[in-house]
């Protein structure tokens, strides 16, 4: 208990001895506190794997729920204020995280947790049909990655065991359900799960999501090999320094420039074979594009569609200052080697081709964009696949019919959410595997991040340095109406197939 005692150190109030005194009770006949435990804790994981308040909520009423609790919170980018209430008493706790992040692993293992508890306490499951697919893989999560974990749990469970058979010989009740510790040792599997992926396997999957979205601009291989090995140290050494715990946008920056810089050398070095890699002066601008803080952007404009402005307003604000931090560290390094970005030249590819590259350039993209938010890799392919299309049209739309960006943005996104729905309810009536099972939310970010106006961004800031203010508008705004229109077409998407997203209630 004291370990879990040490990360609520700024929890406003919680009897630690009412949780101990009920630490082996079933749920349902806890102490409101220990109740409340397991129910924020869920929502402070949540909310640190970078999903949106709306969501946290969701999932923290679904947990409290089957325990026969109330729950009214309040969340914001990085605390959460909930009051939980079961009718016999009353509890407020406020948590406050350091930092936040993604992790979108951990957003589909406290889905099937929600499952398991509610399953456990004899309520039906929600997140899938057959409610043995979460109880399988929250009874048996930590086998591969934690046997110490594992051992752990498995001595607990001897103990309850032993207490269990104690209480029968004596005569005394048997209590039933889920106790209070089985349910934080089953979330303690889940939030000490260390990285799916080492430092240089996530480097591989920024290098080749970078290379890939700067095919996707308009570059050439040049440019792409430039990006490639740019964005690959970048992220190695943002990992590096992340795992420090290092202010996250010191460490932007620091990403930023070291992966500029390695681009600009690379293709210098080029440049010595063949004189024409020295002309290719925009392929660094893709090389810092795995910093762009596409879950927050999306999910800020998500808690604004639900109302829930202060949440809102602080994702988009957060988004918007690691943009600045990235492109002002961009711009430092153009000033500094005298640099004159002025887009990327013509490929001359056939439309055939040109669209054919393009759907295995998104694909790739958006594999490497979810690998760097931890996606099991099931959950990377699919959500590759559905990138792969929804890019693939919105490049096609503004080249071929001429479409406006923006619409074309808000009519990939759209299509992303739609897909993603499908996806999710294919898998709900049992045409796909239950194991392809994946949120929503973990789909449709990474498929429609590539779609991210990162160019766009990035000139406003190298026209703003250079105090050409009518410039730096015009791409400001340009790159403004794409982003909003990206949230707005998920949320489109979420109010046609969603009947709590479709009514306000």
């Amino acid at each position: 208990m004291k370990g879990f005692s040490d990360r609520l150190d700024r929890s406003i109030p919680l009897d630690m001895q009412d949780i101990e005194r009920d630490y082996d009770k079933p749920l349902a006949q806890a102490c409101i506190a220990a109740k409340a435990s397991v129910i924020v804790r869920v929502g402070m994981m949540d909310l640190g794997s970078g999903t949106g308040s709306f969501r946290v909520r969701e999932m923290m009423h679904r947990v409290a729920y089957p325990m026969g609790v109330h729950v009214r919170a309040d969340v914001n980018l990085t605390d959460i204020e909930a009051t939980c209430t079961d009718g016999a008493g009353r509890i407020t706790e406020v948590v406050d995280l350091p930092t936040t992040g993604v992790n979108t692993e951990r957003i589909w293992l406290l889905e099937h947790f929600a499952d398991w508890l509610s399953v456990n306490c004899g309520r039906p499951s929600t997140y899938h049909r057959s409610s043995q697919v979460s109880q399988e893989l929250v009874d048996h999560l930590g086998e591969l990655k934690a046997h110490w974990a594992v051992r752990k749990a498995e001595e607990a469970a001897a103990a309850h065991a032993a207490k269990v058979e104690k209480a029968r010989r004596e005569g005394l009740a048997v209590q039933q359900g889920v106790t209070v510790r089985q349910a934080h040792e089953r979330l303690s599997l889940i939030e000490r799960r260390k990285p799916l992926y080492p430092p240089l396997f996530s480097a591989f999957a920024s290098a080749v999501a970078c290379a890939s979205f700067v095919f996707l601009l308009g570059g050439g291989l040049y440019d792409m090999a430039g990006a490639f090995v740019g964005a690959g140290i970048g992220q190695w050494v943002r990992r590096l320094l992340t795992a420090r715990r290092i202010n996250q946008f010191f460490v932007t920056a620091v990403a930023v420039v070291l992966a500029a810089f390695a681009c600009v050398g690379t293709l210098r070095f080029a440049g010595f074979f063949d004189p024409v890699a020295l002309r290719h002066d925009t392929a660094y601008i893709g090389a810092i594009l795995f910093v762009i803080p596409g879950f927050p952007l999306v999910t800020g404009g998500l808690d604004i569609a639900k109302m829930d402005f202060p949440s809102g307003v602080q994702r988009l604000t957060y988004a918007f200052s690691v943009i600045l931090v990235a492109t002002l560290g961009g711009w430092a390094v153009a000033r500094l080697v005298r640099l004159n970005p002025q887009g990327f030249e013509a490929l001359n590819l056939s439309p055939w081709a040109t669209g054919g590259l393009r759907a295995l350039a998104a694909f790739w993209g958006v594999w490497g964009f979810s690998v760097l938010f931890n996606s099991p890799q099931r959950m990377a392919l699919v959500a590759a696949v559905i990138g792969a299309i929804t890019d693939t049209l919105r490049l096609e739309m503004q080249d071929l019919a001429g479409m406006p960006p923006e619409m074309a943005a808000f009519l990939g996104a759209f299509l992303a959410g739609i897909l993603a729905t499908a996806w999710r309810s294919s898998v709900r009536r049992g045409w796909l595997p239950p194991e392809l099972g994946f949120p929503r939310i973990c789909l449709t970010v990474p498929s429609i991040v590539i779609m991210v106006p990162g160019l766009y961004m990035y000139r406003a800031m190298f026209y703003l340095g250079q105090f050409n203010t009518l410039s730096a508008l015009d791409w400001a705004f340009r790159a403004f109406m794409v982003i909003i229109c990206l949230p707005i077409g998920l949320a489109t998407a979420r109010i046609i197939t969603d009947r709590s997203w479709r009514y306000d209630v």
